[in-house]
């Protein structure tokens, strides 16, 4: 039901998603033989919520019963695999999967990943952990699909991440060239074959009911013509797989609207080549996923395995590589990643507030509404995050993360609010200016982490303390984006899920504790151009810019960066950074195109500037350079920014992480129409054009150069989720990101990071559906740099790209009266977890069902559906431990924890469930499918570790993600 990318859902659900489900389940009501199956729920809660009657609820309900309706994946969306973060992807599963289980006691278990540009290695892992028995993908690059089907190797058992292996195996099977829709050409007619419905028109039916590209209907004068053509592809199909069952998918996008029309000519069809089997060769049923699964599984055969390789990049022909998406939208990109973080932090202050006992005045019912909210938005179609919808479903995406994000604020705000009372500072009395400002700053990782926070203040200088009054570091600057206001960095250590609480305030002259604007040692005015010739070191005018860990060397002659000399490996290396545009083809008569999709530049990048400004903002807490791009000499302003930050740490402070990176946040835009823009960083690092870069922020492919005949520059892109690296035998670079980009090795030394395109052209079906990408924004992404020895960056930066992922969040508000501090304040007793163990998430999902699937399909029988209070009382925690075996010497160990000591400060653990990925499984009762993978029988069909069941004592072991229900001792 692939039409979120180019419609509204209130378009699709009136012109179609409704008509879909609603003919469907009529028609599979109509004849036994029928099957059907639904993927993904967003469309299907609001058909069930909406529109769907008592009794096609209740022929849903017998339908799935019965095994001819069957829900596949059962998340949210069919999630992209290049762009998402581990952490949506499960988000929007457990959201499908809980509300499948609630309403109908079923658990999907298995996948039908079709659409998604190109495969991640992370969504089989997920999958597996989910408790599905199969996984079924489509789109992999055109001359692999082509290699894969010579050799009948489109089905394996693919061992996806290299530290769990069999342990998370999964069954595999990839589409074949004809992907997941019915043969479009069928020889004896001038229609598309097999889609008697036509194609669904938006945003309302045609008045006539006539639709486009209507197949002509099955007669006793076609069906022979009919029959042979569906023989004939079938025959094809077969001899690209090794048993004598084929997957032959009847459907395609936009399809099953009119399933009357589907159905009266598909029954004939199938009741006549099943007459005339011995004569074809071929018999023919309807079926579903789990139908052909369950045929394959019950074969002997031997099955292939597939390592943990994934299956990017995506390209359909010689200049059609679908790395451009990587980077599309790129402001969408970051505010979706923003809205997942907000949300992580909500929940588990949440969670916080409620336990051990609630301690304000909160509607805890009005609570979860809005985390509800935000789930549901940051888990929307798999074109969202991809950039590849239309501007009006941009728009909406824009709209459902902004009302969703604005809800779990105002929620935050609720609860400091109320930790606050009666105590709380309040905005200063009508007419009167603020006494100044206060800053409730929320830590949600289960870590403490120091860092520094960044407010924008009206006032140049300041005095900061906390909640005892006593003064805390910090440094004030001119801001750079707001003209007559201030930049106050505030370096604070908050220990895991804990607030620190700060007055801000101005001062009118120096005292303990005030900060004046930190000094600026270079000016705007200082300009350094291009060089066209290499020159010597000697010849260059060298400025240092130093903290612990590192020295910047910037050359004073091209106020670009020069190198970078890390302390503990005592190396220096070469380190330059530039923005170069791809100019890209607009016109499809002069040749291939760049899209939404698509990047195909025709030659190699270009430098984007003439001339660079710099000033150095010194401080004592962080020292900030600042480099200006312009286009040429005479611009008056510029088109791209570096912003870098080093921070000094403090006597007494465990900075560690915050020592060991370079904070870069980047300006770029607007740009020049068919321009792609690149971050060049040029290193002496002896990489062999080898990078790595990460699935979904999970675990790391390694991306060699590799020639093409045609479009090498596109195809040697891939996509960076959250960090990449490259690397020689002495030294590594780290790149950390917030949010998705294309990522590429370009030459020996470098790593290129696309930051933002801008594009229009002339194709047809982009100008249909308005898919030219003209985007005229100015986007501010961001990344941290580390540098030093493989030991040294394995052990740093998984948890570094889990602090940026999840950054303190900053509740601000105004202070009245003249207290010079914030009453004493109790601080909560924090939560901490071992350094390598990730809280994935702390929430309280509000599930209705029970944990015991006896009791909860009892009450179903019995009618109890949705009847129940949300349950406030259940804990949903989940751990992910960061390490693959062997990366590093301890972090890389299995780690034993106990969870009522973790979680004490939550109040008294009574009772550990572990569950499965989404919490619909217990792991005990879990057992999934195994298959034969060499000589002998079969693995177990178990695929969890033996564990002593339901302790507080748990041993998570590398790459291992655990769920657990936790349940607490009432108040």
């Amino acid at each position: 039901m692939d039409v979120g990318w180019v419609y509204t859902v209130q378009e699709s659900m009136q012109a179609y998603a409704a008509n879909v489900y609603t003919s469907v389940v009529e028609e599979l009501a109509r004849g036994q033989q029928r099957r059907f199956i639904a993927v993904e729920q967003e469309f299907f809660r609001l058909w069930w919520d909406g529109v769907a009657s008592e009794q096609q609820k209740h022929q849903v309900r017998q339908l799935l019963e019965e095994g001819r309706l069957e829900f596949v994946i059962g998340g949210q969306v069919m999630h992209d695999e290049a762009v998402t973060h581990l952490d949506d992807q499960i988000l929007q599963l457990t959201e499908g999967h809980g509300f499948l289980y609630e309403t109908f006691g079923i658990r999907p278990q298995f996948s039908w990943h079709v659409d998604p540009f190109g495969g991640s290695a992370t969504t089989p892992t997920l999958f597996a952990l989910a408790g599905f028995n199969a996984h079924l993908g489509s789109r992999i690059d055109y001359d692999l699909k082509a290699a894969m089907q010579e050799a009948r190797g489109l089905q394996f058992v693919w061992r996806a991440s290299p530290t769990l292996s069999e342990q998370q195996e999964i069954f595999t099977h990839i589409m074949d060239q004809y992907s997941y829709c019915t043969p479009f050409h069928i020889p004896f007619s001038n229609r598309s074959g097999f889609y008697w419905n036509g194609v669904a028109v938006f945003p309302k039916p045609p008045p006539d009911g006539v639709y486009p590209n209507m197949s002509e209907p099955v007669t006793p004068a076609n069906i022979n013509l009919y029959a042979e053509a569906l023989v004939a592809n079938v025959k094809q199909r077969a001899a690209w797989f090794q048993t004598p069952h084929v997957l032959w998918p009847w459907g395609c996008d936009k399809q099953f609207f009119n399933a009357s029309v589907q159905f009266a000519n598909m029954d004939p069809l199938l009741d006549h080549i099943n007459s005339h089997a011995a004569e074809l060769g071929v018999s023919v049923q309807y079926a579903t996923l789990g139908d052909y699964f369950r045929a394959l599984h019950a074969l002997n055969v031997t099955w292939r395995v597939r390592d943990h390789h994934d299956f990017l990049p995506y390209s359909t022909e010689p200049f059609q590589a679908w790395t451009g998406f990587y980077t599309s939208r790129s402001a969408l990109k970051g505010l979706a990643r923003r809205a997942s973080a907000l949300l992580y932090a909500g929940e588990s202050m949440f969670t916080r507030y409620m336990w051990p006992a609630p301690h304000g005045h909160l509607d805890s019912a009005w609570a979860l509404q809005q985390l509800q909210q935000l789930r549901w938005a940051v888990s929307e179609h798999h074109d969202a995050i991809t950039g590849t919808e239309s501007p009006k479903v941009r728009d909406m995406y824009v709209t459902h993360l902004a009302s969703g994000m604005l809800g779990v604020r105002k929620l935050m705000a609720s609860i400091v609010l109320d930790k606050l009372q009666p105590q709380a500072p309040t905005a200063a009395s009508s007419g009167a200016g603020p006494a100044g400002h206060f800053a409730s700053v929320y830590n949600p990782l289960a870590w403490t982490v120091t860092t520094v926070v960044t407010l924008t203040v009206g006032f140049p200088g300041v005095r900061v303390t906390d909640e005892a009054g006593h003064p805390v570091p910090s440094q004030i600057q001119n801001s750079t984006e707001t003209p007559s206001a201030y930049d106050l960095l505030i370096l604070t250590t908050i220990p895991g899920l804990s607030y620190r609480h700060y007055s801000i305030r101005p001062t009118a002259g120096a005292q303990e504790g005030t900060q004046e604007p930190a000094a600026t040692v270079a000016s705007t005015l200082q300009f350094g151009r291009r060089r066209r010739r290499r020159t010597s070191p000697a010849g260059r005018h060298l400025v240092p810019v130093a903290n612990d860990c590192y020295i910047v060397l910037l050359d004073q002659d091209t106020n670009l960066m020069h190198s970078i000399w890390e302390r503990q490996s005592n190396r220096t290396v070469r380190v330059t950074q530039e923005f170069l545009e791809y100019h890209v083809n607009g016109d499809v008569k002069q040749g291939p195109i760049s899209d939404n999709y698509l990047f195909t530049p025709g030659k190699a990048a270009v430098p984007a500037w003439e001339a660079v400004g710099m000033e150095i903002v010194a401080g004592q807490l962080v020292t900030e350079i600042r480099q200006y791009f312009y286009r040429n000499m005479t611009a008056r302003n510029y088109t791209y920014a570096i912003r870098s930050r080093l921070t000094h740490m403090p006597q007494g402070h465990d900075g560690e992480l915050l020592c060991h990176r370079i904070e870069q946040e980047y300006r770029a835009g607007p740009l020049e129409l068919n321009r792609e823009a690149v971050l060049r960083t040029s290193t002496s690092l002896n990489n062999q054009q080898v990078i790595y870069s990460d699935n979904n922020g999970y675990q790391m492919q390694r991306r060699p150069y590799l020639s093409y005949v045609n479009n090498s520059i596109a195809r040697n892109y891939y996509p960076m989720v959250q960090s990449a690296f490259m690397e020689d035998d002495e030294s590594r670079l780290v790149l950390l990101s917030e949010r998705a980009h294309g990522i590429s090795s370009q030459e020996n030394g470098q790593v290129e990071v696309m930051l933002h395109r801008r594009l229009s052209n002339n194709f047809d079906w982009d100008l249909g559906y308005n898919l030219t990408l003209n985007d005229t924004s100015v986007v501010h992404p961001v990344l941290w740099l580390l540098l030093g020895s493989w030991s040294l960056t394995a052990a740093l930066g998984q948890r570094s790209a889990v602090a940026l992922q999840h950054r303190p969040v900053v509740l601000f508000g105004d202070l009245a009266g003249t207290a010079p501090k914030l009453p004493g304040l109790q601080q909560q007793e924090a939560v901490t977890l071992p350094p390598n163990l990730h809280l994935q998430i702390l929430s309280i999902p509000g599930w209705r069902y029970s944990s015991n699937h006896t009791e909860h399909a009892q009450s179903l029988r019995k009618g109890h559906r949705g009847e129940a209070q949300a349950d406030l009382h259940r804990v949903l925690l989940r751990l992910h431990h960061l390490y693959e075996v062997g990366e590093d010497p301890v972090l890389s160990q299995p780690v034993t924890v106990n969870l009522e000591a973790v979680l004490q400060a939550l109040g008294s653990v009574v009772a550990v469930e572990e569950r499965s990925l989404t919490g619909t499984w217990d792991v005990g009762m879990l057992h999934r499918w195994s298959w034969r993978t060499g000589p002998g029988r079969r693995r177990g069909d178990t695929t969890f570790p033996s564990r002593p069941p339901g302790g507080p004592i748990i041993t998570v072991h590398p790459k291992e993600i655990r769920t657990f229900f936790i349940h607490f001792q009432q108040q």
